[in-house]
């Protein structure tokens, strides 16, 4: 069975409790049920269906398990393998200090804009089907790579840096 990877926005410690939401997703029916880094990652595992039939699901149980349910989206993990492959960013050179960042869509984008595109310290790449690959400098402003990502695509994505998505598809 395929693994996954499940990408919830607006989770934190605060507001989700790492253990709670494991349990309704194992509760749900899914298998090898592993979260990371308290910020909305859930690996799993599945039957192969299609990513928007698990969203639902994963939806559905966590308002049922929870009471209320995150933005989700998911990847199989084989393809985040092959994204961590090619490496997208390494066709740039990057600033002094630069967090590579992903930012994940559940739908192919349909914005057209001329890349790169920079906001305060923060550069929009690349985008491919339904990934963008941005890079920030951090600064006591704050993430405004976040505002750059929402204005041009919108607040039905979610987040990550480079490093937890390796982790993810490692787990």
């Amino acid at each position: 069975m395929p693994r996954y990877v499940a990408f919830l926005r607006g989770v934190s410690p605060m507001n989700a409790k790492m253990p709670e939401l494991k349990r309704c997703i194992e509760n749900a029916g899914f298998d090898g049920v592993r979260t990371l880094l308290s910020s909305g990652n859930v690996v799993f595992t599945s039957r192969a269906t299609s990513e928007s039939r698990l969203e639902q699901k994963l939806e559905a149980a966590m308002a049922d398990g929870l009471g209320h349910a995150f933005y989700t989206i998911v990847r199989r993990v084989d393809e985040l393998n092959e994204m961590l492959t090619a490496d997208p960013y390494a066709a740039f050179e990057l600033m002094p200090g630069a967090k590579r960042v992903v930012t994940f869509m559940r739908t192919p984008h349909s914005v057209d804009i001329e890349l790169p595109l920079e906001f305060d310290d923060a550069r929009i790449l690349a985008v491919a089907e339904r990934e963008v690959f941005s890079v920030y400098v951090p600064s006591p402003r704050g993430p405004a790579f976040m505002a750059l990502i929402e204005k041009t695509f919108g607040k039905n994505v979610t987040t990550r840096t480079w490093d937890t998505v390796k982790k993810c598809a490692a787990a």
